[in-house]
Protein backbone atom coordinates (compact mmCIF):
# COMPACT_ATOMS: atom_id res chain seq x y z
CA UNK A 1 0.00 0.00 0.00
CA UNK A 2 2.91 2.49 0.85
CA UNK A 3 4.67 1.66 -2.31
CA UNK A 4 1.27 2.21 -4.18
CA UNK A 5 1.15 5.85 -2.75
CA UNK A 6 4.55 6.81 -3.00
CA UNK A 7 4.09 5.44 -7.08
CA UNK A 8 0.95 7.29 -7.24
CA UNK A 9 2.69 11.07 -6.29
CA UNK A 10 6.12 10.20 -8.45
CA UNK A 11 3.95 9.95 -11.38
CA UNK A 12 1.78 12.64 -9.98
CA UNK A 13 -1.46 10.77 -10.38
CA UNK A 14 -2.53 11.18 -6.52
CA UNK A 15 -5.12 13.28 -5.69
CA UNK A 16 -4.57 16.04 -2.97
CA UNK A 17 -7.03 17.43 -0.98
CA UNK A 18 -6.27 20.59 1.12
CA UNK A 19 -8.93 21.96 4.03
CA UNK A 20 -8.95 25.41 4.43
CA UNK A 21 -8.68 27.58 1.79
CA UNK A 22 -7.71 30.62 3.42
CA UNK A 23 -3.59 32.36 3.56
CA UNK A 24 -1.67 28.87 3.64
CA UNK A 25 -4.26 26.52 1.98
CA UNK A 26 -5.04 28.61 -1.12
CA UNK A 27 -1.48 29.35 -2.26
CA UNK A 28 -0.28 25.84 -0.90
CA UNK A 29 -3.19 24.69 -3.55
CA UNK A 30 -2.19 26.65 -6.45
CA UNK A 31 1.53 25.52 -6.22
CA UNK A 32 0.58 21.67 -6.44
CA UNK A 33 -1.48 22.23 -9.21
CA UNK A 34 1.45 24.30 -11.45
CA UNK A 35 3.74 21.29 -10.60
CA UNK A 36 1.09 18.74 -12.42
CA UNK A 37 -1.07 17.60 -9.74
CA UNK A 38 -5.23 17.25 -9.18
CA UNK A 39 -6.22 19.07 -5.78
CA UNK A 40 -9.40 19.37 -4.46
CA UNK A 41 -9.94 22.01 -2.18
CA UNK A 42 -12.61 22.00 0.75
CA UNK A 43 -13.66 24.99 3.10
CA UNK A 44 -16.78 25.13 4.83
CA UNK A 45 -17.12 29.29 4.06
CA UNK A 46 -19.56 29.19 1.20
CA UNK A 47 -18.98 32.42 0.05
CA UNK A 48 -15.08 31.84 -0.33
CA UNK A 49 -16.25 28.76 -2.67
CA UNK A 50 -18.33 31.10 -4.62
CA UNK A 51 -16.16 33.25 -5.16
CA UNK A 52 -13.41 30.61 -6.14
CA UNK A 53 -15.54 28.98 -8.43
CA UNK A 54 -16.23 32.87 -9.98
CA UNK A 55 -12.53 32.67 -10.39
CA UNK A 56 -12.16 35.27 -7.90
CA UNK A 57 -9.22 35.31 -5.57
CA UNK A 58 -9.83 37.11 -1.81
CA UNK A 59 -5.67 37.18 -1.10
CA UNK A 60 -2.97 38.99 -2.16
CA UNK A 61 -0.75 36.81 -3.02
CA UNK A 62 -2.96 34.54 -5.10
CA UNK A 63 -4.20 36.60 -8.30
CA UNK A 64 -7.76 35.88 -9.93
CA UNK A 65 -5.96 34.97 -13.42
CA UNK A 66 -4.26 32.18 -11.75
CA UNK A 67 -7.46 30.45 -10.18
CA UNK A 68 -9.07 31.18 -13.13
CA UNK A 69 -6.19 28.90 -14.93
CA UNK A 70 -6.01 26.53 -12.08
CA UNK A 71 -9.49 25.58 -12.73
CA UNK A 72 -9.88 25.51 -16.26
CA UNK A 73 -9.70 22.14 -17.37
CA UNK A 74 -10.38 20.67 -13.76
CA UNK A 75 -7.02 20.42 -11.83
CA UNK A 76 -8.04 22.72 -9.23
CA UNK A 77 -11.82 22.49 -7.87
CA UNK A 78 -13.31 23.36 -4.77
CA UNK A 79 -16.26 22.11 -2.59
CA UNK A 80 -18.07 22.20 1.06
CA UNK A 81 -18.67 19.09 0.50
CA UNK A 82 -15.79 16.43 3.01
CA UNK A 83 -17.34 13.26 1.41
CA UNK A 84 -14.88 14.30 -1.72
CA UNK A 85 -12.19 12.91 1.06
CA UNK A 86 -13.09 8.99 0.04
CA UNK A 87 -11.30 9.82 -3.18
CA UNK A 88 -8.10 11.24 -2.02
CA UNK A 89 -4.67 9.91 -1.41
CA UNK A 90 -3.90 12.93 0.52
CA UNK A 91 -5.09 15.16 2.90
CA UNK A 92 -3.14 18.55 4.14
CA UNK A 93 -5.05 20.29 6.46
CA UNK A 94 -4.61 24.40 6.71
CA UNK A 95 -7.42 25.16 9.14
CA UNK A 96 -7.23 28.27 11.60
CA UNK A 97 -5.54 28.50 15.25
CA UNK A 98 -6.52 30.95 17.47
CA UNK A 99 -6.54 31.23 21.12
CA UNK A 100 -9.39 31.48 23.38
CA UNK A 101 -10.23 34.54 25.37
CA UNK A 102 -7.77 32.71 28.47
CA UNK A 103 -4.74 33.01 26.08
CA UNK A 104 -5.25 28.86 25.71
CA UNK A 105 -4.80 27.16 22.37
CA UNK A 106 -7.96 26.61 20.60
CA UNK A 107 -7.38 23.64 18.45
CA UNK A 108 -11.41 22.70 17.36
CA UNK A 109 -10.70 23.32 13.95
CA UNK A 110 -8.19 20.47 13.78
CA UNK A 111 -10.37 18.71 15.53
CA UNK A 112 -13.42 19.02 13.11
CA UNK A 113 -10.80 18.88 9.78
CA UNK A 114 -9.93 15.08 11.57
CA UNK A 115 -13.20 14.15 12.56
CA UNK A 116 -14.33 14.57 9.00
CA UNK A 117 -11.47 12.88 7.51
CA UNK A 118 -11.89 10.14 9.78
CA UNK A 119 -15.45 10.37 8.73
CA UNK A 120 -14.42 9.60 5.21
CA UNK A 121 -11.10 8.12 5.03
CA UNK A 122 -9.78 5.03 3.56
CA UNK A 123 -7.08 3.05 4.00
CA UNK A 124 -3.70 3.99 2.48
CA UNK A 125 -4.32 8.10 2.72
CA UNK A 126 -1.83 10.44 4.10
CA UNK A 127 -2.61 12.80 6.48
CA UNK A 128 -0.68 15.91 7.42
CA UNK A 129 -1.39 18.78 9.12
CA UNK A 130 0.43 22.02 8.66
CA UNK A 131 -1.69 24.48 10.83
CA UNK A 132 0.66 25.85 13.57
CA UNK A 133 0.00 24.65 16.64
CA UNK A 134 1.81 23.12 20.10
CA UNK A 135 4.30 20.24 20.00
CA UNK A 136 2.72 17.21 20.22
CA UNK A 137 -0.84 18.05 18.57
CA UNK A 138 -0.23 15.44 15.87
CA UNK A 139 0.36 12.93 18.29
CA UNK A 140 -1.78 13.39 21.17
CA UNK A 141 -4.56 14.78 19.13
CA UNK A 142 -5.22 13.42 15.87
CA UNK A 143 -3.82 10.40 15.79
CA UNK A 144 -6.21 8.96 18.57
CA UNK A 145 -9.33 10.23 16.80
CA UNK A 146 -7.47 8.54 13.38
CA UNK A 147 -6.72 5.30 15.10
CA UNK A 148 -10.37 5.18 16.89
CA UNK A 149 -11.46 2.81 14.46
CA UNK A 150 -8.92 -0.01 14.35
CA UNK A 151 -6.83 1.95 11.56
CA UNK A 152 -2.89 1.75 12.63
CA UNK A 153 -0.75 4.68 11.86
CA UNK A 154 2.46 3.74 9.79
CA UNK A 155 0.45 0.90 8.37
CA UNK A 156 -2.71 1.43 6.89
CA UNK A 157 -2.53 5.64 6.88
CA UNK A 158 0.32 7.70 7.46
CA UNK A 159 0.44 10.69 9.28
CA UNK A 160 2.98 13.93 9.25
CA UNK A 161 3.52 17.52 9.74
CA UNK A 162 4.46 20.37 8.45
CA UNK A 163 4.77 23.99 9.65
CA UNK A 164 3.37 26.48 7.08
CA UNK A 165 5.94 29.45 6.38
CA UNK A 166 4.13 31.86 4.57
CA UNK A 167 4.86 35.50 4.62
CA UNK A 168 2.09 37.40 2.90
CA UNK A 169 3.02 40.47 0.61
CA UNK A 170 6.84 38.71 0.36
CA UNK A 171 7.72 39.12 -2.75
CA UNK A 172 10.87 37.00 -3.05
CA UNK A 173 9.69 34.29 -0.92
CA UNK A 174 6.17 32.23 -1.64
CA UNK A 175 5.23 28.42 -1.12
CA UNK A 176 7.55 27.00 -3.75
CA UNK A 177 10.78 28.28 -3.09
CA UNK A 178 10.80 28.64 1.20
CA UNK A 179 12.31 25.19 2.25
CA UNK A 180 9.76 22.93 3.71
CA UNK A 181 9.84 21.37 7.13
CA UNK A 182 8.29 17.38 7.53
CA UNK A 183 8.17 15.47 10.39
CA UNK A 184 6.09 12.00 10.29
CA UNK A 185 4.68 9.80 13.15
CA UNK A 186 6.24 6.93 11.87
CA UNK A 187 9.58 6.73 9.47
CA UNK A 188 7.20 5.97 6.40
CA UNK A 189 5.33 8.53 7.29
CA UNK A 190 7.94 11.35 6.99
CA UNK A 191 8.87 9.17 3.47
CA UNK A 192 5.61 9.68 2.15
CA UNK A 193 4.96 13.17 2.99
CA UNK A 194 8.62 14.24 1.68
CA UNK A 195 7.58 12.41 -1.28
CA UNK A 196 4.17 14.30 -1.52
CA UNK A 197 5.85 17.89 -1.11
CA UNK A 198 8.95 17.18 -3.23
CA UNK A 199 6.67 16.96 -6.82
CA UNK A 200 5.63 20.99 -5.50
CA UNK A 201 8.12 22.79 -3.45
CA UNK A 202 12.48 23.51 -4.12
CA UNK A 203 13.76 22.31 -0.85
CA UNK A 204 12.05 19.65 1.92
CA UNK A 205 13.74 19.35 5.04
CA UNK A 206 12.78 15.62 6.92
CA UNK A 207 13.40 15.97 10.62
CA UNK A 208 12.97 13.18 13.26
CA UNK A 209 9.45 13.28 14.12
CA UNK A 210 5.99 15.33 14.10
CA UNK A 211 6.98 17.01 17.32
CA UNK A 212 9.96 18.32 16.40
CA UNK A 213 8.66 19.30 12.79
CA UNK A 214 5.77 21.00 15.52
CA UNK A 215 8.27 23.06 17.61
CA UNK A 216 10.27 24.47 14.54
CA UNK A 217 7.39 26.58 13.85
CA UNK A 218 7.49 27.99 17.22
CA UNK A 219 10.87 28.60 18.21
CA UNK A 220 10.90 30.49 14.26
CA UNK A 221 8.30 33.12 15.35
CA UNK A 222 9.63 32.71 19.10
CA UNK A 223 12.65 34.03 17.72
CA UNK A 224 11.04 37.38 15.95
CA UNK A 225 8.40 37.89 19.31
CA UNK A 226 11.37 37.80 21.75
CA UNK A 227 13.39 40.37 19.75
CA UNK A 228 10.85 42.30 18.74
CA UNK A 229 10.20 42.76 22.23
CA UNK A 230 14.02 43.38 22.83
CA UNK A 231 14.00 46.02 20.79
CA UNK A 232 10.62 47.72 22.03
CA UNK A 233 12.35 48.09 25.47
CA UNK A 234 15.49 49.22 24.60
CA UNK A 235 13.10 51.98 22.19
CA UNK A 236 11.73 52.48 25.53
CA UNK A 237 15.15 52.99 26.98
CA UNK A 238 16.11 55.22 24.90
CA UNK A 239 12.99 57.41 24.68
CA UNK A 240 13.79 57.94 28.91
CA UNK A 241 17.66 58.62 27.91
CA UNK A 242 16.76 61.16 24.66
CA UNK A 243 18.50 59.02 22.48
CA UNK A 244 17.49 57.87 18.66
CA UNK A 245 16.88 54.72 18.76
CA UNK A 246 16.60 54.69 14.94
CA UNK A 247 20.06 56.08 15.02
CA UNK A 248 21.69 53.46 17.07
CA UNK A 249 19.69 50.75 15.14
CA UNK A 250 21.50 51.83 11.93
CA UNK A 251 24.83 52.26 13.84
CA UNK A 252 24.03 48.70 15.39
CA UNK A 253 23.79 46.77 12.00
CA UNK A 254 26.82 47.73 10.52
CA UNK A 255 28.63 44.95 12.35
CA UNK A 256 29.08 42.06 10.06
CA UNK A 257 29.01 39.57 12.18
CA UNK A 258 26.74 38.95 16.01
CA UNK A 259 24.20 41.36 15.16
CA UNK A 260 20.74 41.31 13.21
CA UNK A 261 18.86 44.57 12.86
CA UNK A 262 15.27 44.20 14.56
CA UNK A 263 12.94 47.41 14.83
CA UNK A 264 10.26 48.85 17.19
CA UNK A 265 6.96 49.49 16.17
CA UNK A 266 3.53 50.00 17.57
CA UNK A 267 3.16 46.30 18.49
CA UNK A 268 2.76 42.84 16.88
CA UNK A 269 -0.06 41.94 14.49
CA UNK A 270 -0.57 38.50 12.45
CA UNK A 271 -1.73 35.32 13.25
CA UNK A 272 1.95 33.61 13.55
CA UNK A 273 4.04 36.03 16.07
CA UNK A 274 1.72 36.95 18.77
CA UNK A 275 -0.51 34.09 18.62
CA UNK A 276 2.44 31.46 18.14
CA UNK A 277 4.64 31.82 21.38
CA UNK A 278 1.43 31.71 23.21
CA UNK A 279 1.45 28.57 22.53
CA UNK A 280 4.63 27.04 23.17
CA UNK A 281 4.35 29.26 26.76
CA UNK A 282 0.86 26.87 27.61
CA UNK A 283 2.67 23.95 26.23
CA UNK A 284 5.79 24.89 28.92
CA UNK A 285 3.46 25.57 31.39
CA UNK A 286 1.62 22.28 31.33
CA UNK A 287 5.03 20.17 31.70
CA UNK A 288 5.86 22.67 34.92
CA UNK A 289 8.27 24.82 32.69
CA UNK A 290 7.90 28.62 32.72
CA UNK A 291 8.69 29.92 29.49
CA UNK A 292 10.31 33.59 31.00
CA UNK A 293 11.96 35.21 28.10
CA UNK A 294 8.52 34.52 25.72
CA UNK A 295 6.09 35.63 28.32
CA UNK A 296 8.45 39.16 28.85
CA UNK A 297 8.31 39.67 25.19
CA UNK A 298 4.74 39.51 24.68
CA UNK A 299 4.11 41.60 27.61
CA UNK A 300 6.40 44.17 26.28
CA UNK A 301 4.91 43.64 23.01
CA UNK A 302 1.38 44.40 23.84
CA UNK A 303 2.25 47.24 25.64
CA UNK A 304 3.41 49.15 22.63
CA UNK A 305 -0.31 50.42 21.28
CA UNK A 306 -0.16 52.32 24.55
CA UNK A 307 3.43 53.97 24.53
CA UNK A 308 1.86 54.94 20.83
CA UNK A 309 -1.29 56.53 22.01
CA UNK A 310 1.04 58.04 24.75
CA UNK A 311 3.03 59.58 22.66
CA UNK A 312 0.27 61.12 20.64
CA UNK A 313 -1.03 62.54 23.67
CA UNK A 314 2.10 64.10 24.77
CA UNK A 315 2.80 65.41 21.26
CA UNK A 316 -0.99 67.28 21.51
CA UNK A 317 -0.24 68.39 24.87
CA UNK A 318 2.73 70.46 23.60
CA UNK A 319 0.11 71.86 20.82
CA UNK A 320 -1.49 73.10 24.37
CA UNK A 321 -4.52 70.54 23.09
CA UNK A 322 -6.39 67.83 24.45
CA UNK A 323 -6.40 63.82 23.26
CA UNK A 324 -10.32 63.97 24.02
CA UNK A 325 -12.19 65.69 21.06
CA UNK A 326 -9.30 66.05 19.06
CA UNK A 327 -9.19 64.76 15.18
CA UNK A 328 -6.94 61.46 15.01
CA UNK A 329 -6.37 60.39 11.60
CA UNK A 330 -4.34 56.79 11.96
CA UNK A 331 -2.66 55.88 8.81
CA UNK A 332 -2.26 52.12 7.64
CA UNK A 333 -4.36 49.71 9.62
CA UNK A 334 -2.98 46.41 8.11
CA UNK A 335 -0.83 44.27 10.41
CA UNK A 336 2.06 44.96 7.85
CA UNK A 337 2.91 46.94 5.03
CA UNK A 338 1.38 45.96 1.59
CA UNK A 339 -1.04 43.18 2.75
CA UNK A 340 -5.03 43.05 3.06
CA UNK A 341 -4.45 41.36 6.78
CA UNK A 342 -6.08 42.75 9.89
CA UNK A 343 -5.78 39.64 12.05
CA UNK A 344 -4.12 40.57 15.11
CA UNK A 345 -3.42 44.35 13.81
CA UNK A 346 -1.93 46.97 16.63
CA UNK A 347 -4.07 49.13 14.95
CA UNK A 348 -7.09 48.01 15.86
CA UNK A 349 -5.92 48.55 19.83
CA UNK A 350 -4.34 51.63 19.28
CA UNK A 351 -7.99 52.68 17.37
CA UNK A 352 -9.73 51.22 20.37
CA UNK A 353 -7.74 52.84 22.91
CA UNK A 354 -7.68 56.56 21.49
CA UNK A 355 -11.93 56.32 21.10
CA UNK A 356 -12.00 55.27 24.42
CA UNK A 357 -9.96 58.43 25.70
CA UNK A 358 -12.73 60.66 24.07
CA UNK A 359 -10.64 61.26 20.32
CA UNK A 360 -12.31 61.83 16.83
CA UNK A 361 -10.76 58.78 15.15
CA UNK A 362 -10.95 58.27 11.23
CA UNK A 363 -8.37 56.15 9.49
CA UNK A 364 -6.86 55.60 5.37
CA UNK A 365 -5.32 52.36 4.13
CA UNK A 366 -5.14 51.70 0.52
CA UNK A 367 -6.06 48.01 1.14
CA UNK A 368 -8.71 48.49 3.58
CA UNK A 369 -11.58 50.25 2.67
CA UNK A 370 -14.11 49.53 5.21
CA UNK A 371 -12.87 48.68 9.35
CA UNK A 372 -15.60 47.50 12.33
CA UNK A 373 -14.21 47.96 15.63
CA UNK A 374 -15.85 48.03 19.14
CA UNK A 375 -19.40 48.23 17.57
CA UNK A 376 -18.10 50.98 15.07
CA UNK A 377 -18.42 51.17 11.49
CA UNK A 378 -15.37 53.16 9.77
CA UNK A 379 -14.89 54.30 6.05
CA UNK A 380 -11.14 54.85 5.00
CA UNK A 381 -11.10 58.62 4.27
CA UNK A 382 -9.37 59.54 1.33
CA UNK A 383 -5.62 60.57 0.93
CA UNK A 384 -5.88 64.06 -0.30
CA UNK A 385 -4.69 67.28 1.45
CA UNK A 386 -7.61 68.62 3.56
CA UNK A 387 -7.74 65.19 5.09
CA UNK A 388 -4.33 65.78 6.80
CA UNK A 389 -4.85 69.45 7.42
CA UNK A 390 -8.01 69.28 8.99
CA UNK A 391 -6.61 66.45 11.59
CA UNK A 392 -5.22 67.67 14.94
CA UNK A 393 -2.63 64.28 14.63
CA UNK A 394 -2.11 61.90 12.24
CA UNK A 395 -0.29 58.67 13.18
CA UNK A 396 1.52 56.50 10.82
CA UNK A 397 0.72 52.83 12.11
CA UNK A 398 1.78 50.52 9.17
CA UNK A 399 4.12 52.03 6.30
CA UNK A 400 2.63 51.12 2.81
CA UNK A 401 4.96 51.35 0.14
CA UNK A 402 2.11 53.45 -1.90
CA UNK A 403 1.97 56.23 0.44
CA UNK A 404 3.44 59.53 0.01
CA UNK A 405 4.51 60.29 3.48
CA UNK A 406 6.14 63.19 2.90
CA UNK A 407 2.76 64.67 1.49
CA UNK A 408 1.56 63.53 5.11
CA UNK A 409 4.20 65.64 6.72
CA UNK A 410 4.24 68.64 4.67
CA UNK A 411 0.11 68.97 5.69
CA UNK A 412 -0.05 67.60 8.68
CA UNK A 413 0.16 69.68 12.36
CA UNK A 414 1.18 66.78 13.98
CA UNK A 415 2.43 63.39 12.92
CA UNK A 416 3.10 60.13 15.15
CA UNK A 417 5.53 58.29 13.45
CA UNK A 418 6.23 54.30 14.59
CA UNK A 419 7.85 53.18 11.50
CA UNK A 420 10.33 56.10 11.06
CA UNK A 421 9.73 56.49 8.19
CA UNK A 422 9.86 60.08 8.17
CA UNK A 423 13.54 60.32 9.41
CA UNK A 424 14.79 62.22 6.26
CA UNK A 425 12.32 64.93 5.96
CA UNK A 426 14.22 67.93 6.75
CA UNK A 427 11.85 69.85 8.59
CA UNK A 428 10.82 67.56 11.68
CA UNK A 429 8.86 69.69 14.16
CA UNK A 430 6.21 68.56 13.80
CA UNK A 431 7.40 64.91 13.33
CA UNK A 432 7.08 62.71 17.13
CA UNK A 433 8.98 59.19 16.66
CA UNK A 434 8.84 55.96 18.85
Amino acid sequence: MLNKLKEKISNRKARIGIIGLGYVGLPLALTFVKNGLRVKGIDIDKDRIARLNKGQSYILDVTSSEIREAMKDGAFSVTTDFSYIRSLDAVIICVPTPLYKTREPDVSYIVAAVDNIKKYMKRGQLVVLESTTYPGTTEEVMLPILESEGLKEGKDFYLAFSPERVDPGNPKYDTKNTPKIIGGISKNSTEVAKLLYEQAIDTVVAVSSSKVAEMVKLLENTFRIVNIGLVNEIMLMCDKLGINVWEVIDAAKTKPYGFMPFYPGPGVGGHCIPVDPIYLSWKARMHGFEARFIDLASQVNSEMPHHVVAKATEGLNDQRKSLKCSTVLVVGVAYKKDVKDLRESPALEIIDLLVKKGAIVSYHDPYLPYLKIGGINLKSVPFDKNAFKDSDCVIIVTDHSNVDYRFIAKNSKLVVDTRNVLKDVKNKSNIVRL
